[in-house]
C-alpha cells in the first residue's frame, strides 16, 4: 500500500494535490463512502451517551459490545435503543456541503458509488431526506449492519462491494472519517482517504492513504485515478511534480517547467547548454525526419544552435532488418542536412510497442548572454507567430490517412498539397533570424496541443497573460478544408513549424521585415499584458474564450 503520515498529505484549500511519493499508482473504479460524519456533518450522534444508555463499557465498540450479549431478549431490546438513538440523530443530521458536487462528479464518471455504515438501514433513509437531491437510489450499493456481512473494521464489506462492482478492491477507494473506515479499506486493499474536520479533534491514528479536509478534496483523488487520455501530461499533475524536484544545483539556470521547451545548465565559462527529449508517436511516415527536427525546433528557441542527438529507436515485433535500418539512414540524413552529430543511442525490437517510436533526445549550445528566457517577457511585448495554424497535424494527416480524405471528397492535388507542408516544419531558420536580431523575450515552439495549447504553455512559463487578436491567426485553406472534413478544430491541432515569438514592441518591425525577407510568413496576432497567467482572446474587439482541448485534435482521427 502507499500509506504515509497523514499530516504531510492533508490537500492544499485550493484543491490543488501536492507531490506525495506514493509506492504504487492506483486506478479508481469505485467510491465506498461512510455515512456519518463523512457524508453528514459530525456531531449528530453521541457516542458517549448511548453507551451509557445501554450500559456500553468507554473501551469497547458499540456493535461488538451487542455481539457479546448472550440473551436474545436483551440484544434485540438494546438494538431497540440504539436504532432510537440513530433514528433522532437522523433527524437532526446536516448534510455535508460537498455532497452534492462530489456526487455529480462521480456520476459524470461513471464510477460506482456506494455506503459502508455500522448504523441501521431506516435510520440512514430517514437522514437522506435532509439532502437536498441525493437519495437511497443514487448508491449502486448500500451496506448497513442490517446485512449479513461483518461491519467495519473488517474489511468483508468492502471486498463484498468490490465483488458486486466487478471491480478488484485495489480498485476502490474507501472514503470515512474514522479510524474503522480505514482499517477497513485497508484490510481489503482499497485505497483510503480520511476526512478530518478542522473543528473536530480525534483521538485515533489512522494509516491513510490520503487525509483531507473537506469532502470536495474527494475529487483531486479521483482523478488521480481516472485514466489519462492521449496526449501530454496535463499540466495539473505535472505542476505539483516538477515543483517538487526543488533543483539545487546552481548550474541549472532553465530549470523544467510548463511551458519551457528546454531545460539549461551552465557547460563551464559562459557556455550554457540546452537539452530536449521528444518522441514521435503520431507518425509511422518518415518518423526519422520528424524525430530530429521536432527536437531541433525546441532547441533554437532558446537561441541554442542543435548539435548532438541520442536518438531511441523502438520497433515492434516483425520489424524487418531494412525497415529499422531505413528509418536510422533517415535520421542520418537529416542530421547531416541540418549540422547535427548522430552521437549514438538505443535500438530495440520490443513486444511493448505495436508500430515504431522514436524519441530523440538533443542538445545545444548558446552563449549566456544570448540565451532567449520566457521568464523576461513583459508587458507591452509583441506576439507574433511564423507560417500558418497546424502545419504538422495537416501534413501528418494527409500522410497517414490519405484514403480516408479522398473518399471525404478531397483531390490528390490537394492531399499533395497538405503532404508537402512537412518541409515546413523546422523552425530552426527563423529561430537563428530572431535570436540574432535582439530584443526577443521569449520564443516558443508549437507542437502538441496546437495553437491553443502553446499560447497557454507560454502564458503559464513567462508568467504573464497574453492578449490574442483571434482574426489575425492566419490559416492555410489546405488545413481548414481538411478540418472541416474531419470535424476538428485546427487550432487544438499539433502545429509544430509555427514558431511563436515575444519581442519587444520597438524591434517589431525591422524583425517582422528580416523574416519575411527570409520567405518565411509572420504575423503579429496580439501582446503581452500584466503579470499573471492566462489568456485574453478577441475577435474584432469583442472579448471571446480562448479554447482549450482534454487532448490533441489529431487523436480523434489516428
Amino acid at each position: 500500500m502507499l500509506k504515509c503520515n497523514y499530516d504531510s498529505l492533508v490537500l492544499e484549500s485550493k484543491r490543488v494535490i501536492r507531490c506525495i511519493e506514493m509506492s504504487r499508482g492506483f486506478t479508481i473504479k469505485g467510491v465506498l463512502f461512510d455515512f456519518d460524519g463523512t457524508l453528514t456533518n459530525p456531531g449528530a450522534l453521541d457516542f458517549s451517551e448511548i453507551r451509557r444508555a445501554i450500559g456500553c463499557p468507554e473501551n469497547k465498540s458499540i456493535l461488538e459490545f451487542i455481539d457479546t450479549l448472550q440473551d436474545c431478549d436483551q440484544r434485540n431490546h438494546i438494538v431497540e435503543i440504539l436504532t432510537r438513538f440513530e433514528m433522532e440523530g437522523a433527524e437532526r443530521s446536516v448534510p455535508n456541503s460537498d455532497v452534492e458536487t462530489v456526487f455529480r462528479f462521480l456520476q459524470s464518471c461513471n464510477l460506482r458509488i456506494g455506503l459502508i455504515s455500522r448504523n441501521g438501514l431506516r435510520p440512514i433513509q430517514r437522514a437522506l431526506e435532509n439532502f437536498h437531491t441525493l437519495r437511497i437510489d443514487d448508491f449502486h450499493l448500500v451496506i448497513t449492519r442490517d446485512d449479513d456481512l461483518k461491519p467495519k473494521p473488517s474489511g468483508e464489506g468492502v471486498r463484498f462491494a468490490a465483488e458486486k462492482f466487478a471491480v478488484q478492491p485495489e480498485e476502490i477507494l474507501v472514503v470515512g472519517d474514522y479510524v474503522y473506515d480505514i482499517e477497513a479499506g485497508n484490510q481489503a486493499g482499497a485505497v483510503t482517504a480520511l476526512l478530518r474536520h478542522p473543528d473536530v479533534n480525534i483521538s485515533f491514528c489512522a494509516e491513510s492513504d490520503f487525509v483531507i479536509s473537506r469532502l470536495l478534496d474527494i475529487i483531486e483523488i479521483v482523478r488521480l485515478g481516472l485514466p489519462l487520455l492521449p496526449g501530454k501530461m496535463p499540466g495539473e499533475f505535472l505542476a505539483p511534480f516538477l515543483e517538487g524536484l526543488d533543483l539545487q544545483d546552481p548550474d541549472v539556470i532553465i530549470p523544467p517547467g510548463i511551458g519551457e521547451d528546454t531545460v539549461a545548465v551552465m557547460a563551464g565559462g559562459e557556455t550554457v547548454l540546452v537539452m530536449k527529449s521528444d518522441p514521435i508517436t503520431f507518425v509511422t511516415n518518415e518518423i526519422g525526419y520528424f524525430t530530429v527536427l521536432i527536437n531541433a525546433n525546441d532547441i533554437a528557441t532558446s537561441g541554442a544552435k542543435p548539435r548532438w542527438l541520442l536518438n531511441t529507436l523502438l520497433f515492434p515485433v516483425g520489424t524487418t532488418p531494412s525497415s529499422a535500418l531505413h528509418i536510422m539512414n533517415e535520421i542520418k540524413m537529416v542530421c547531416r542536412k541540418w549540422g547535427i552529430s548522430l552521437c549514438g543511442g538505443h535500438t530495440e525490437i520490443t513486444s511493448a510497442v505495436n508500430r515504431p517510436i522514436a524519441i530523440g533526445m538533443l542538445a545545444g549550445t548558446v552563449e549566456k548572454d544570448k540565451l532567449i528566457d520566457k521568464r523576461r517577457m513583459q508587458e507591452g511585448d509583441q506576439i507574433l507567430i511564423t507560417k500558418k495554424v497546424a502545419v504538422e497535424g495537416t501534413a501528418i494527416i494527409a500522410g497517414e490517412i490519405s484514403d480516408r480524405l479522398r473518399k471525404l471528397g478531397l483531390r490528390q492535388e490537394q492531399i499533395e498539397l497538405a503532404i508537402k507542408l512537412k518541409k515546413e516544419i523546422s523552425i530552426v531558420k527563423e529561430a537563428g533570424i530572431a535570436a540574432e536580431h535582439g530584443g526577443i523575450s521569449a520564443m516558443h515552439d508549437v507542437t502538441e496541443g496546437g495553437l491553443a495549447m502553446a499560447i497557454t504553455e507560454l502564458s503559464i512559463a513567462g508568467n504573464h497573460k497574453l492578449r490574442i487578436h483571434m482574426e489575425k491567426i492566419p490559416f492555410y485553406p489546405i488545413t481548414e478544408m481538411i478540418c472541416e472534413k474531419l470535424h476538428l478544430n485546427p487550432l487544438g491541432l499539433i502545429g509544430s513549424g509555427m514558431l511563436l515569438i515575444c519581442c519587444r514592441k520597438e524591434v517589431c518591425p525591422e524583425l517582422v521585415e528580416k523574416i519575411k525577407s527570409a520567405g518565411i510568413d509572420i504575423t503579429c496576432i496580439g501582446e503581452v499584458g500584466q503579470s499573471g497567467v492566462g489568456v485574453e482572446a478577441f475577435q474584432k474587439g469583442e472579448k471571446t474564450a480562448w479554447p482549450s482541448f482534454q487532448t490533441d485534435e489529431i487523436t480523434r482521427v489516428l
